[in-house]
Formats: structure tokens, sequence, C-alpha cells
């Protein structure tokens, strides 16, 4: 049964025409099977709408959409809204997958419910190479930083519970999803095979953003108050890694 589940392929497409082909190539590379590419182009001014459409029109797993510029979270919402997979695999038009990837993640997905986010090692290339050593999950750090890279697989129906990307998150919306989809339980598991590729350039996402900003960790606040109450006994705070110490210290400057 598990060989049989559609497993949707979003890639939210802004100006990524210099990739976007190798990025496709590498999902229709999958040794499963059972897939769809929905690829949205976000309103891109290169030719990265000539192109999709282009590489839809020889391949009928393929599915095109245009819209104006309205970021990726609005993007990645959208394309998951035209999915008709049980699964989930959000790719950047920028990214890689692994030939084998999707095919052992559906694998653990399918046999247990309580598995809710599935994801592998990871490797950058492009401008930086090497291994990307995320930290091994678990739910209390998952309050102080990200553990999880955006693509990985999820069920829809999961997903559907929460309240999906934060538009007003201009960046670390995949911390905030991970959060939505965990917060109120779930396991996480992480491959021990090699299942993404990273691409470092000038406009990747990581170097844009690496700097986090003290608005988002508001959002963040405003989003999640009971699970970081929970985890953090208080709020995030803009220094992170101290959050749980302030906010004891506060607790207990109360009680006195």
């Amino acid at each position: 049964m598990a060989d049989n589940e559609l497993v949707s392929i979003i890639i939210p497409a802004y100006n990524c025409a210099e990739y976007i082909e190798e990025t496709v190539a590498s999902a229709l590379a999958s040794s499963y099977q059972h897939i769809e590419i929905i690829i949205t182009n976000d309103g891109s001014t290169d030719s990265t709408a000539e192109i999709i459409d282009k590489i839809a029109a020889q391949n009928p797993l393929i599915k095109t959409f245009h819209r104006k510029n309205q970021g990726v979270s609005a993007t990645r919402n959208f394309c998951i809204a035209q999915a008709v997979g049980k699964y989930i695999l959000p790719l950047d038009g920028d990214d890689l997958i692994s030939t084998a990837y999707i095919e052992k993640a559906v694998k653990v997905l399918a046999y247990n419910e309580q598995i809710k986010v599935v994801y592998g090692r990871a490797e950058f290339f492009g401008d930086r190479t090497g291994d990307w050593n995320l930290p091994e999950f678990n739910i209390h750090l998952l309050a102080r930083k990200n553990l999880i890279y955006i693509s990985s697989l999820f069920r829809k129906s999961d997903f559907e519970k929460t309240a999906g990307f934060c538009l007003e998150m201009p960046s670390l919306e995949d911390w905030d999803v991970w959060i939505s989809l965990l917060e109120n339980g779930g396991e996480v598991i992480c491959l021990p095979d090699k299942c993404f590729y990273y691409r470092v350039h000038a406009r990747s996402s990581r170097i844009a953003t690496r700097n986090l900003k003290k608005n988002m960790i508001d959002i963040l606040n405003s989003r999640h108050k009971a699970f970081f109450e929970r985890e953090l006994g208080g709020k995030l705070h803009y220094q992170r890694t101290w959050s749980k110490t302030f906010n004891l210290i506060a607790s207990i400057s109360k009680k006195m």
C-alpha cells in the first residue's frame, strides 16, 4: 500500500531559471514512481516561467501555475492546496534530492501514524561544500532553533491541521511550520542516508536570513505561546539560547 501512495513535490519558483531544470530532474529521477510535481512561478522576472512551462509540456507528472509575486510562504501554501498526494515534499527551485529519498521516507511514514516528519542527512554544494551537520532532533531544542530543513516529507492531512506557512514571516517560515506540526505531539525521523543537497549561492535563503530578526521571534511567540510556555517556561527571547534561564529567573522573581 505504501508503494502506491502519491507524493506531491511542491516547488515555489522565483527567479531560479539557472537551476530549476536540474532541480526538477532530481525529482523525476526518484526511485519512487508515484509522484506529481507542482511548480508555481511566483512572479519571476527572469525566464523561469518559460522554462517550467517547457519542462511541463514534456512530462505529464508536472503541473505549472503562474501568479504575481506573493512570497515563498504564500506560494508553498498555494502549491499544497493544489496537491492531491497523501504526502508532501517541499523542494526549493535550486536544491536537489537523492534518488532514494522519497522511497525511504514514504516507507517510514506509511507504517507509523505517530511519525509526522521524515528527513535525512544533508550536504551543501555550490559556493560552499561539505556536510550540513544538523543537530539531532529534540522537541525541547526545537523551541530554541530550527532543526529540520524545508525539504522534508509530511502528510498533507497533518499540514491541513495547522495554519500553514505564515505569511507574516519573511524567513524562518519552515521553523514555524515544524512547530505547528509537532507542538501537539508526533515523532520525527532522520534517515541515516544523505537525502538532500542544499545549493549555496548569493541568493540562498540561509545567507539572506543569517541574522534572526526580532520581529520573527515576536511572531513565533504570538503563534506558539503555549508551546514555548511548556518547553521554555515562558516566551522565546531574542537571545534564544538563554530563553529558559531568563524565564526561570523571571518566575523566581515574581514569587519573591
